[in-house]
């Protein structure tokens, strides 16, 4: 423990106990907050990501993602009980070498709400997202920060609606009419312009200017079936890409697709995974090629997909999903191509551990081999991890990564193997050195 000097004793006069006083003030809030302050106030070891081509770059080199998805950070952030999990699933995520976590930078309306109300913001919840990011950026993690979910878990695109119904200037109760209500788009862009410029109350750093922050996703798994043609889903990707371009022009943006190929790409319907997937009102291609939208998005779920129920037909298709995908990132976009969510469910009839390692095992050869031929395969994202204590709060498809040793070798193999196509981030020194040497 460092210890402050008092100073040099002042004896024979009337000073010297109101200047131990003081000096013993200052070594207490020393003690207490000094290390906080002198960690949180370094200058950034991270650099902004950007993106050269069908690549990611950091510093001049290419960057591959090897990522993970906490969406729970900024929920557990906000109570002092819950606060410690933060630290100790980005620590975790550092020492297995890992780069990037995808989380959630929105909870609208539900316990815990960052927005309470259209434009009214829970303080005591934002200085949680400050926490996160500043904790990230002290581990040397980025952060891929999601800005409103389709689904209706943390609010979603139902309590916009729900909102502008409530106000009376809601033109229809249909869940899509997020997408294509003027006040609810207006809604939404005074959210995303409050969060982009939100000055982390810890770094004391803008979000727009903060290298933390990998990117921005528009949406999680947007849909608007109720127009199949794609057209209300695309122009509302132009409006807020555009938008959150003109506050930010530092950060990537993707929009949070889930990969579907829709009616303007015949030639791919057959690589979506049922007929259903066309309907969605979502278009990979289409969606992806707009010059805002700097890189693309897909998720993989085969077992909630498709009825195939045999392991190896559904390790077919994830192949053949993530191939058809980096393929049009090469030719048709030209931009990398990330895999945000892959999950494979523990629910499914004679599921074993085992078969979930195949299942990873499968992603991460994919995406090394399209790395080691510097094709558009840019990064992936399991789903999902937490920390011990946390069961309540798990899904079918979420774990603890270091309670099975077979499944965090597979993780930490591939960090090593990603570190020598494209060298190890000085964020990683502290811990890929050791963690890779093991593995030769």
């Amino acid at each position: 423990m460092v210890k402050s000097p008092i100073g040099r004793m002042v004896a024979g006069n009337g000073l010297f106990y109101p200047i131990i006083g003081f000096a013993s003030c200052v070594a207490f809030i020393y003690l207490s907050f000094g290390d906080l302050w002198v960690n949180y106030h370094k200058e950034p070891k991270l650099s902004f990501v950007e993106r050269n081509g069908s690549h990611f770059m950091v510093d001049g080199r290419v960057f591959y993602v090897n990522g993970w998805n906490s969406y729970w950070l900024m929920d557990h952030a906000v109570d002092e009980y819950s606060r410690p999990r933060i630290k100790a699933m980005l620590q975790a995520g550092a020492k297995m070498g890992l780069t990037v976590c995808r989380t959630w930078a929105f909870n609208d309306g539900a316990y815990n709400a960052l927005q309470i109300s259209p434009g009214r913001f829970d303080e005591r919840v934002f200085k949680a997202l400050d926490h996160v990011i500043a904790e990230a950026g002290q581990h040397g993690i980025r952060l891929l920060l999601s800005l409103v979910n389709n689904l209706q878990a943390y609010g979603g695109k139902t309590q916009y609606v729900k909102w502008a119904w409530e106000e009376g200037v809601g033109l229809s109760a249909s869940n899509d009419s997020f997408f294509f209500d003027p006040s609810i788009r207006h809604y939404f862009k005074n959210y995303v312009k409050t969060v982009l410029t939100r000055k982390n109350t810890i770094t004391g750093v803008q979000y727009r200017d903060d290298p933390t922050i990998f990117a921005w996703e528009l949406i999680n798994e947007p849909r608007c079936i109720t127009d199949a043609s794609g057209d209300t889903l695309q122009d509302w990707i132009e409006e807020m890409s555009t938008f959150v371009k003109s506050i930010d022009k530092k950060h990537l943006l993707t929009v949070g697709l889930e990969g579907f190929y829709g009616p303007k790409s015949p030639k791919r319907l057959t690589v979506n995974p049922e007929w259903w997937a066309s309907e969605l009102g979502s278009d990979f291609i289409r969606n992806s090629k707009l010059s805002t939208v700097d890189f693309a998005s897909v998720h993989i779920y085969p077992d909630h997909w498709s009825h195939e129920q045999e392991l190896e037909d559904k390790l077919k298709f994830v192949s053949k999903w993530m191939l058809s995908h980096i393929e049009d990132g090469d030719s048709e976009l030209k931009k990398p191509v990330t895999f945000t969510e892959f999950g494979l469910s523990n629910e499914n009839k004679g599921f074993e551990p085992s078969h979930r390692d195949k299942f990873f095992k499968t992603v991460f050869d994919i995406m090394y081999k399209s790395a080691k031929k510097k094709r558009s395969g840019a990064g992936s994202f399991t789903w999902q991890f937490f920390v011990g204590g946390m069961e309540e709060y798990n899904d079918e498809f979420g774990f603890v990564p270091w309670e099975r040793p077979e499944t965090y070798k597979l993780i930490t193999e591939h960090a090593c193997r990603l570190a020598r196509i494209q060298g190890v981030l000085p964020s990683q020194k502290g811990y890929l050195k050791e963690l890779c040497l093991q593995r030769r």
